[in-house]
């Protein structure tokens, strides 16, 4: 690689931060149970009608490699996060060292008694669990095996072939994996412990010719360690220079409303951005479009929507969330029809009660989800999706373009955005003409925009093929998500151009 440059993150140690003696990474390797039961007593005596412990040690390295430079950090992070309800009101701190857990237990209860006034925060129930897991499939080399020097290698060959691709300009690749154990503990008897790895690649390629400039990226994420990696690493170099060539190559679209064929990868992206996000139960008590709409259609009756986190190997699967709660197949849309949300424990007991007084038919949904996750033991869970996907259906490619004289075929995302409104604006990287009922000219730096319920009340066809992407979300916190879906044949919209 020419003229490489590495930089490592000053303060740190290669892969190790230093350890005090009495520090919590010291003692997580270790049982821990009865130390957090001892401190759950504390915390009960003390006031907190329920509390919850949540230690992590988790082993990190982040690289990010950008026009010829690669900046590296490595450690390990470990600490408690510590949530205690009183009065209503949640109170949190979060602590690293092992003598300071009973002075964040008070801290927690007083951060919980210090607007005064009672609060409205109650728990829906959820079991009594007991259990020590394993996410995802079996590890095949765990990514802390993998020494820094062997992982920046690898993406500066990524770097490399992407480079000598004709046309490609600049790369940036950013690199992360995450291993380690989460230990939970509550004060209704609850003890689980859960080991998690996370390996997670995004390349995004600039090309140029003439005047033309154009964008590109592709996603790698794996739960299975860093050989599934690297036997995906490969084909997404593949698809994103051919996918470079081809923007490069082609036209800009027609500006206008179409019908178009949209592909799994932009499915996932618009039922996690313009659906998913207005169906976690905080945002749509704060306002989401759909907030009125509980238990009524709003969907096209050919549309079923999940989010599960039950799904084995897939990124955003997990055996239990943040509270504790097992995670599960929640469907959210069923035959058009808004039939659940997605819950923490608290958000359950509020939507509970909403759909008692709002006479919500019995159909809808109001128990706990498994849906609260944190990025970390020092923030507290709130609720995240974890797979949100459309469920397939049984037309086959050639019975979705049918009929289409004129449209697109929408086939891969670039980012984009969506509002509790309920509007949207995606950018598509992938994209092609459909003519006749068929496939034909490319076309580069296509838009789409509209409104989430409008377009799925347009969907006309569901495809029987289905694909799940991998990807990070944020909320103020990050978190590992999969999406997707099947092809859908949408009857209209608004599609723009450069």
């Amino acid at each position: 690689m020419r003229d490489l440059k590495i930089k490592t993150n000053e303060n740190r140690t290669p892969l190790l931060v230093t350890y005090l003696k009495n520090s919590l990474q010291c003692m997580l390797g270790g049982p821990l149970r009865d130390l957090l039961e001892k401190f759950m007593s504390i915390g009960t005596s003390l006031g907190a009608e329920y509390l919850d412990l949540r230690a992590q040690k988790i082993e990190k390295t982040e690289v990010l490699l950008k026009e010829n430079k690669i900046e590296i950090s490595t450690g390990i992070l470990g600490g408690i996060g510590i949530r205690a309800l009183v009065g209503g009101r949640w109170g949190f701190s979060s602590v690293t060292k092992l003598d300071s857990i009973e002075s964040g237990i008070k801290e927690a209860i007083s951060m919980a008694r210090a607007s005064g006034k009672k609060g409205s925060i109650d728990l829906e129930e959820v079991p009594t669990v007991e259990d020590s897991v394993t996410v995802g499939r079996k590890v095949d080399l765990d990514p802390r095996a993998v020494t820094p020097e062997e992982k920046v290698s690898v993406l500066g060959e990524m770097n490399n072939k992407l480079i000598g691709i004709q046309g490609v300009k600049a790369v940036t690749i950013e690199y992360l994996d995450v291993s380690g154990r989460q230990y939970f503990c509550n004060s209704e008897g609850s003890y689980i412990e859960e080991d998690k790895t996370y390996v997670w690649t995004k390349i995004t390629a600039i090309g140029r010719k003439r005047d033309v400039i154009v964008t590109g990226r592709e996603e790698i994420g794996t739960t299975s360690g860093f050989s599934e990696f690297l036997d995906k690493k490969d084909r997404a170099i593949e698809k994103l220079g051919n996918r470079i060539e081809m923007q490069l190559e082609s036209k800009a679209p027609k500006g206008g409303e179409f019908p178009v064929v949209v592909g799994p990868e932009l499915v996932g992206v618009l039922v996690h951005e313009a659906l998913g996000h207005l169906a976690e139960a905080d945002l749509t008590l704060s306002g989401s479009i759909i907030r009125p709409l509980l238990g009524k259609k709003i969907a096209s009756s050919l549309i079923n929507v999940y989010d599960d986190g039950t799904i084995e190997g897939a990124f955003g699967s997990f055996f239990y969330d943040d509270e504790g709660t097992p995670s599960q197949r929640t469907q959210l849309i069923k035959e058009g029809k808004l039939v659940s949300l997605m819950y923490d424990r608290e958000h359950a007991m509020k939507f509970k009660r909403i759909s008692e007084e709002e006479g919500i038919i019995d159909e809808f949904n109001t128990s706990p989800t498994g849906n609260a996750r944190a990025e970390s033991y020092s923030v507290p869970p709130i609720i995240r999706m974890s797979n949100t996907y459309v469920s397939k259906g049984d037309m086959s490619m050639e019975e979705l373009l049918e009929g289409i004289k004129f449209g697109y075929y929408l086939v891969s995302f670039r980012g984009g955005q969506a509002n509790l409104d309920g509007t949207f604006q995606v950018g598509v990287q992938e994209a092609y003409e459909i003519s006749n009922g068929e496939i034909s000219n490319p076309v580069r730096s296509v838009s789409i925009s509209g409104n989430t319920l409008e377009t799925l009340n347009r969907v006309e066809g569901v495809g029987e093929d289905f694909h799940l992407i991998s990807g990070r979300c944020g909320k103020g916190q990050m978190a590992f998500v999969g999406s997707g879906g099947p092809h859908l044949k949408i009857g209209g919209i608004l599609v723009g151009g450069a």
